[in-house]
């Protein structure tokens, strides 16, 4: 499967169609994608996870307040499009633009908010300038492209009249939005000289990356404030040249040194090399957590949605907290996630009290805990239920060693199934689809798409069209129930319709969701079967 990633920053996690858990700040255990994309409404499909490259994708829920602007009062968000945008960004050095769709619900959640902001940011000195396009505007969408909109909402920062662009990932309330774009204008790195500087810009429980220099010279300070401007959008950066001032870490230190402090594992980790590309790759490794947490804490939504949105393969150990042996598996796992550090396989730990949906995402109950699981690069799954701590090593050595048989999610095989809408499982898959010698039209499908309950009873009338025919079967699978067990059936969104012929040629169907349009695509591309000869066809109910 493939994904579709917008950008919103107040999240909520999803399994599959599964509400896992919200944050305000951002992400779904990838397979659910509800934010607004850049289409129309009615063409919308709600967006399934990719489980190719990730196992939880980011769905952009705002939770805010909502703020009355009364008609009269002055609208401090400028209103740009195709014919002013050059113009009016080219006269700023910093402006931060938003890429909304009018019909999107949570460009509408987000506008009063933005609108906000921008009315206290007008007071800043100097003052920081919030604008936004119509980029679902036929004349606008050139700008869209440009600016490389994957979906709405979507802000960008632009500096020195737009020459230089820089994604916001910040807040998406008012609050939020005005401390970061405050953080953003300034400089990339600020100079820590006192103990004042240090409890305004350091939070224990954040991530910190501070440069430790004699003086404020050189290519390893050129270097550190070019990787400091680069990645200033997602990390927190200062500079110093007096390292007692750092709550952690060696104070002696008397050569340049690049500082990292951390919320977990040591704590605190030092690099002498200052090539970029260096310092980068140590700012990525280090800012790691050995073991991510599965929790809702605010300071922990960054490790989490870095977690999910690594292409590596995934290791979840979930337990309940209260389990007498609870220290004994939290320490034999970090154990074992520090022996596979770097080895393409990065770990996950959670409360069962926290994690019911994530279970349900994979199909077990609570009762199945502890369960160690595992989703490969592939997006192939891998459980092993009430699994011992001693147990847990050799299971993912079989894992790594490609020793597991792969889980597969599914419904119970229905004891009936005589409806003209045929009902398949992943359990029934191979047999009801694709070895069957009949021409099959399959519906994927979730029970709260509302695409999905507008297609059924046009395709409840295209099955009844067919019950007669033994050369057609239309068909029909949760797809928030039961994994797919094909990698043909590349499902990105709810509904979407496959047509497999007798033969065993596979193609999506992508026209109109109307009976006569999906009769005609599949009269079109039947074939005759041992059951059918060419003589016979549907009866015509057009």
């Amino acid at each position: 499967m493939n994904i579709t990633q917008t950008r919103f920053y107040t999240v909520s996690y999803w399994a599959q169609t599964t509400y896992i858990y919200s944050h305000t700040e951002h992400t779904k255990l990838h397979l659910l994608h509800l934010s607004c994309m850049n289409k129309k409404p009615e063409r919308e499909k709600a967006v399934m996870a990719n489980v190719h490259n990730i196992l939880l994708l980011c769905v952009f829920v705002i939770v805010s307040s909502s703020v009355s602007i009364a008609e009269e009062e002055k609208e401090y968000v400028l209103t740009l499009d195709h014919s002013n945008f050059t113009e009016i960004v080219s006269k700023h050095k910093f402006i931060a633009v938003e890429f909304y769709a009018p019909w999107c619900g949570h460009c509408k959640h987000l506008a009063p908010e933005y609108e906000k902001a921008a009315s206290v940011l007008a007071s800043h000195d100097p003052a920081i300038v919030l604008a936004k396009v119509d980029a679902d505007n036929a004349d606008n969408k050139p700008l869209a492209e440009k600016y490389e909109v994957q979906g709405f909402p979507t802000i960008k920062i632009l500096r020195n009249g737009g020459e230089k662009i820089q994604d916001y990932n910040g807040p998406r309330e008012a609050d939020g939005i005005v401390t970061y774009l405050k953080k953003q204008v300034g400089p990339a790195s600020p100079e820590i000289k006192t103990k004042e500087d240090v409890e305004s810009l350091i939070d224990d429980k954040k991530i910190f990356i501070v440069g430790i220099f004699p003086k404020f010279s050189g290519k390893e300070y050129d270097n550190y404030m070019i990787l400091a401007d680069k990645l200033r959008s997602t990390h927190d950066f200062g500079h110093t040249s007096n390292a007692k001032l750092i709550p952690r870490g060696d104070s002696s230190v008397n050569k340049p040194t690049l500082r990292l402090l951390k919320p977990f594992d040591e704590l605190v980790v030092d690099s002498k090399d200052f090539e970029v590309d260096a310092m980068e790759k140590f700012i990525e490794e280090a800012s790691t957590p050995l073991v991510t947490l599965f929790d809702q804490s605010e300071t922990n939504q960054p490790f989490l949605s870095k977690y999910f949105q690594s292409s590596e393969s995934k290791a979840m150990l979930f337990f309940n907290y209260d389990h007498e042996k609870k220290d004994y598996f939290k320490s034999t796992y970090h154990e074992i996630a520090a022996l596979y550090k770097g080895k393409g396989l990065i770990f996950l730990m959670g409360d069962v009290k926290d994690s019911a949906n994530v279970l349900e995402y994979f199909g077990l109950t609570v009762d199945q805990t502890p369960a160690l699981l595992v989703q490969d690069t592939k997006g192939v799954k891998y459980v092993s239920q009430n699994v011992q701590a001693d147990h847990i090593a050799p299971w993912l050595k079989d894992f790594t060693d490609g020793k597991l048989k792969p889980y597969i999610k599914s419904e119970p095989i229905p004891e009936t199934n005589d409806e003209p809408v045929k009902v398949v499982v992943s359990k029934s898959f191979k047999d009801m689809v694709l070895d069957s010698k009949k021409n099959v039209l399959l519906e994927i499908y979730a029970p709260w798409c509302g695409h999905c309950k507008k297609l059924a009873p046009i395709f409840e009338e295209v099955a009844v069209s067919f019950e007669q025919d033994p050369g057609v079967v239309i068909a029909k699978l949760d797809g928030t129930k039961n994994d797919i067990p094909s990698e043909e059936f590349d499902v990105k969104g709810f509904p979407t319709l496959f047509f497999k012929s007798s033969s065993g040629k596979i193609v999506q169907y992508e026209g109109d969701r109307t009976k006569e349009d999906m009769i005609e695509f599949i009269q079109k591309n039947r074939e005759v079967t041992s059951e059918l000869t060419s003589e016979e066809s549907v009866k015509d109910e057009l």
